[in-house]
């Protein structure tokens, strides 16, 4: 197991790819708990001969110590409300193994070996999102984990909910005894955040794609001027981001025989000789700083996913062993405020994101900003039929919920544990509010695909040849999962299966 990237999660979490442990990794693990079982012999260990948190201070005799891991794993299984999907829970558990498989933690072999065989069986743990405020890491997500492994509690496989111990017969693979401090050991981590914010970010760069598509198509149907997008323009500004927005844009675009060229209107001799120009010189903004506004947007989502594969490659324990110096360290390497501040910035942007869409949207739905397509682009008779009137509705409801959402949590610190974790990052709940934020955004762009699509048939007949092929393949894409609105129908269906559509979907997929 080397360094794990997005991409190397990606295949594991939602593809079929297995796990593997080299013996590099297991020979680490070994040694590790080698070490930390003769080094605690006479010496007191948090977690192994102590309590935990404020509990800290009582020792625990050498006959309880078998009991004290399970003890700690069964009274933090407290989690409540709705339980991690598929996807978002692989993703916790391929974070743990990463994490643990680093060999600093002085846990079993055996831990390691059950969190692969839940992956690679896709036994799914029953996580639940409600517990954790995200330092002495997870505890509560990942007592529920934990849970699992030692047979005890529900999974969930090919979507059934069943009885973990039942599951584990099923495939042969015996229960976890934990040894030494494996409860804590797999509890006290960043890996529920870790986890969670991966899978945002994987989602994320999908969405992203969307809208560069999206808006692309967009200056491409009003017949926009290209220099917007123009690398000219676009180097004298020297962020990363609104460069690569601006060239994907132009890569989008390219071939396309409807937008104008800025010395077009220069030299039309007709033009100069009007007082009142009679097409726009400039378009409205949510045309044209696309890559001013998604730019941010690209950067920060990149930033974010450099600072997740980080934490999933860390050790995020406590304590840490560290068989080079022959000591075991007490700190806080469990305490998940990278993770959070990254999931509240990527909140931000995603809200962003989500109201250009519905500004687009808007432009595309009013006749007297687009000046070319009917109200709501409606394509049946004004006033008896409503074209995407209603499903404007919805796009605006759900843009103003995520305004709503992206407040910090990275902030919003509330001491617990006897004030033993005095100050505490919220981690898990930043992602998952980031990933609230991420469901909400893919549902505004399904709409406004579903739009986009729509002028695309209103266009002229002689205008739609000249459309660019990527704009032609973007179009029947969406177009196998949502057909033209001429008469009114409930599009409710429609438009979740678009949404469906875009977040398993990458751009790429349809244009290269």
């Amino acid at each position: 197991m080397n360094i794990i990237s997005l991409e190397g999660i990606e295949s594991y979490t939602f593809g079929e790819q297995e796990v593997r442990l080299d013996e590099e990794v297991l020979e680490r693990v070994r040694k590790s708990f080698g070490f930390l079982s003769e080094f605690s012999e006479n010496t007191i260990i948090y977690g192994i001969n102590t309590g935990f948190g404020p509990m800290a201070q009582y020792r625990i005799e050498a006959d309880d110590l078998h009991y004290l891991q399970y003890n700690l794993i069964r009274s933090h299984s407290s989690g409540i409300g709705k339980v991690l999907d598929e996807s978002y829970a692989r993703g916790v558990v391929l974070a743990r193994l990463y994490s643990l498989s680093q060999g600093n933690s002085g846990i079993s072999l055996p831990v390691l070996e059950k969190l692969q065989q839940f992956l690679n069986h896709r036994i799914v743990p029953e996580i639940f999102e409600h517990g954790g405020v995200g330092a002495s890491g997870d505890l509560v997500q990942l007592s529920h984990l934990a849970l699992n492994l030692i047979g005890e509690g529900y999974v969930y496989q090919d979507g059934n909910r069943l009885e973990a111990r039942g599951v584990l017969e099923k495939h042969g693979i015996e229960p976890l005894k934990l040894s030494l401090r494996d409860g804590l050991g797999l509890i006290n981590g960043t890996s529920c955040m870790t986890g969670i914010g991966a899978v945002n970010l994987i989602f994320a760069r999908r969405l992203l794609q969307w809208s560069i598509a999206a808006s692309s198509i967009i200056n491409e149907v009003v017949c926009s001027f290209d220099d917007s997008f123009s690398e000219e323009l676009n180097a004298v500004k020297k962020h990363t981001g609104q460069k690569k927005v601006a060239q994907a844009m132009r890569d989008f675009l390219g071939g396309s025989r409807l937008l104008r060229k800025r010395d077009d209107l220069y030299r039309d001799a007709n033009e100069l000789k009007r007082k009142e120009f009679k097409k726009k010189i400039q378009e409205y903004y949510s045309v044209r700083c696309v890559p001013q506004i998604l730019g941010p947007v690209y950067d920060t989502i990149e930033a974010a996913v450099k600072v997740v594969e980080d934490e999933f490659n860390s050790t995020n324990d406590n304590p840490v062993v560290d068989m080079e110096s022959g000591n075991v360290f007490h700190g806080g390497n469990f305490h998940g405020d990278y993770i959070s501040l990254e999931m509240d910035k990527l909140k931000l942007v995603l809200t962003k994101l989500t109201m250009l869409a519905e500004r687009q949207l808007n432009f595309l739905l009013n006749n007297k900003l687009n000046g070319k397509f009917a109200p709501f682009l409606n394509a049946g008779t004004l006033g008896l039929n409503f074209g995407f009137q209603g499903m404007q509705f919805t796009a605006t409801s759900t843009t103003a919920e995520n305004q709503m959402l992206s407040n910090p949590m990275y902030v919003h610190s509330i001491p617990n544990n006897n004030d033993n974790q005095d100050i505490v990052s919220m981690g898990t709940n930043s992602a998952l509010i980031a990933r609230t934020v991420l469901d909400n955004a893919f549902q505004v762009m399904a709409i406004h695909m579903m739009a986009v699509c729509q002028a695309i048939d209103l266009l002229e007949e002689e205008e739609r040849p000249l459309l660019s092929p990527n704009t032609q393949r973007i179009y029947s894409g969406i177009r196998e999962h949502a057909g033209f609105v001429r008469e009114d129908s409930v599009p409710s269906g429609t438009i979740r299966q678009v949404c469906d559509f875009l977040r398993s979907t990458n751009t790429e997929q349809l244009i290269s």
